[in-house]
């Protein structure tokens, strides 16, 4: 067991995470610099050696970071299987960006690249971290394993040269639906709250805005929907630009 004080204490008074404090924005600033480094320096990224190198270190640093989270929770005696497992949208594809960036398998992409902007991007505006505020782990490992799978998702795209298609979108929302089912029978056999389908999180969020359990479940649909039309709309907008470019133009 840890210590009741430092960094990685169970208990940790007087430091709770406060919304849009200055540890909060500064780790949001911190994080979108590296995403700007990385658009900035993509053709950098895309030498061979520098790209099977970043990759490497990415899938590394996603699955350790994941590995270190579940130690921590058995060390100060809170595992358990319905509420430290990565089920939730982002630690399923934390794990899955980490297969991602090594096999570049295209469904991974789809997968990651709408639960990792969709998911990691609300959840690092509003973290569901409890007391665990600047400098306790649990506040490095949140903004480190949410910022490496925006990271992941933005680097297969950019460097990786993958994109989603308008096909993805529902593509996405079909196995997101059928892992939904799953979860919650999941949820009902150990207890738990994956997904957030039984309740809705302690600490707040925009579920808090979509109504009482269980409509908010369909709330959460249509913003599933309407959040992924958005992360693609860069490329609907890219499509469109190009057919109107390359349109042949009609004989006078």
């Amino acid at each position: 067991m840890t210590s009741n004080t430092g960094p990685f204490a169970l208990e940790y008074p007087g430091h709770a995470f406060v919304f849009f404090s200055a540890p909060h924005l500064i780790a949001l600033l911190v994080l979108l610099g590296i995403f700007v480094t990385l658009y900035v320096k993509r053709d950098w990224f895309s030498k061979p050696k520098i790209d099977v190198r970043t990759r490497w270190i990415v899938a590394i640093l996603l699955l350790s970071q994941e590995l270190s989270l579940n130690i921590w929770h058995l060390n100060i005696g809170t595992w358990d299987v319905g509420r430290t497992l990565p089920l939730h949208l982002c630690g399923v594809g934390i794990v899955l960006a980490a297969f991602l960036v090594i096999n570049r398998s295209y469904l991974l992409y789809e997968l990651v690249y709408f639960w990792g902007l969709g998911g990691a991007i609300q959840a690092l505006l509003t973290p569901d971290i409890g007391q665990y505020g600047f400098p306790h782990y649990r506040f490095f490992q949140f903004f480190v394993s949410h910022g490496a799978l925006i990271f992941a998702s933005l680097y297969m795209t950019w460097i990786g040269g993958l994109r989603p298609t308008h096909k993805s979108i529902w593509k996405v929302m079909g196995i997101t639906n059928i892992y939904l089912v799953f979860i919650a029978g999941f949820n009902y056999v150990t207890g738990g709250n994956y997904l957030f389908i039984c309740h809705k999180p302690v600490n707040g969020s925009l579920i808090d805005v979509l109504g009482p359990w269980p409509w908010y479940i369909l709330s959460l649909e249509v913003v599933a929907v309407i959040s992924f039309y958005i992360y693609y709309s860069p490329f609907a907008l890219k499509d469109l630009i190009e057919r109107h470019r390359f349109k042949p133009s009609s004989v006078q």
